[in-house]
């Protein structure tokens, strides 16, 4: 699972399933990650892999 915490104090978790690159990382790569567009995603450099925070919101 992926957790992210809001800073409006929403708590978001999904699996990682939902993204195959992050399911097939290492623990190691997962843990390199870094807000992008002031923080309206994130960015794995190592992986190649960006997720919004709007796309994690959506059902």
């Amino acid at each position: 699972m992926m957790h992210v915490e809001l800073l409006d104090g929403r708590r978001i978790s999904v699996p990682l399933a939902w993204f195959p690159k992050l399911a097939r990382a290492t623990r190691e790569q997962r843990s390199h990650w870094r807000w992008i567009g002031g923080g309206i995603g994130i960015h794995w450099e190592e992986l190649d892999e960006d997720i919004s925070i709007e796309g994690l919101l959506k059902p």
